[in-house]
């Protein structure tokens, strides 16, 4: 797909971190940009400085995502991009020891329900909706209508010890790709995901220095954190090139993360 000032799009969790950077990149390549984000001060922020328009949106709330994208194709005409970076979660192991009693503990059902309402149930959430909208465009070439690029792990693959939530709910936005991919072929919708690894994010930025270090350390070559400037460099190269479709793609710098 060609981006240019005619494509709208739509980057959630665009006010920080992997959003952040893909909603500049493709404000950058002249797309007008809306950003969904629940943090308002930051959103508005970024979509000031990127000549963007910032959606307060809960990707929680069936409502509040309705409310984004009327707000946004009021503004900027009916989306030909979603680029889903948002996510709520929670960690814990499956069982584990009380720190202070030694008890046995559980992680609880309504925490692993939670995580997956944030992560899997949101992502289908956000991305039927745009395709829903997509679906009514006119086409472009190859009969294009729409391309729709979700975020899920490494951690889809082989999450560490505390991750069973968070593991198995990305797991599952890559088991959305290839059967939403083939639900949306006849309207010329795509749909992919990206697999990040260990990327150096606001929320890593404030580990401390010697757990920094061992992080960059940790990855085979380069040995550092991914650049969010490199998770849009995929972002857009999966929105431009057409053949790209039905894809969970891995960005990590050949990390396999170990158990803990």
């Amino acid at each position: 797909m060609k981006i240019d000032n005619t494509t709208a799009a739509v980057v959630t969790g665009g006010a920080s971190g992997l959003g952040r950077a893909t909603a500049e990149a493709l404000a950058k390549a002249g797309a007008k940009v809306a950003i969904f984000d629940i943090n308002e001060e930051q959103g508005e922020a970024v979509a000031k400085e990127i000549g963007g328009l910032f959606c307060k949106v809960d990707i929680m709330s069936e409502e509040s995502v309705l409310a984004g994208f009327e707000k946004a194709r009021a503004a900027h005409g009916q989306e030909r991009v979603l680029v889903h970076c948002a996510m709520a979660n929670r960690k814990g192991k499956t069982v584990g020891r009380n720190k202070e009693t030694g008890e046995l503990i559980r992680f609880p059902t309504s925490d692993y329900e939670f995580a997956i309402l944030g992560i899997l149930v949101a992502s289908y959430r956000v991305a039927s909706l745009a395709a829903l909208g997509m679906g009514g465009l006119e086409p472009l070439e190859d009969g294009e209508r729409g391309t729709i690029v979700l975020t899920a792990s490494v951690a889809a693959q082989d999450a560490q010890i505390g991750q069973v939530a968070y593991g198995s709910a990305k797991a599952g936005v890559n088991g959305l790709v290839l059967p939403m991919a083939r639900d949306l072929m006849d309207l010329g919708i795509r749909v992919n995901a990206i697999m990040p690894g260990i990327f150096g994010t606001p929320l890593l930025g404030r580990l401390p220095e010697k757990v920094l270090d061992g992080l960059n350390a940790s990855v085979p070559f380069p040995k550092r954190l991914g650049k969010p400037e490199e998770f849009a460099s995929l972002a857009m190269e999966l929105v431009r090139n057409t053949y790209f479709n039905g894809q969970a793609i891995r960005l990590d710098g050949a990390i396999r993360m170990a158990p803990r």
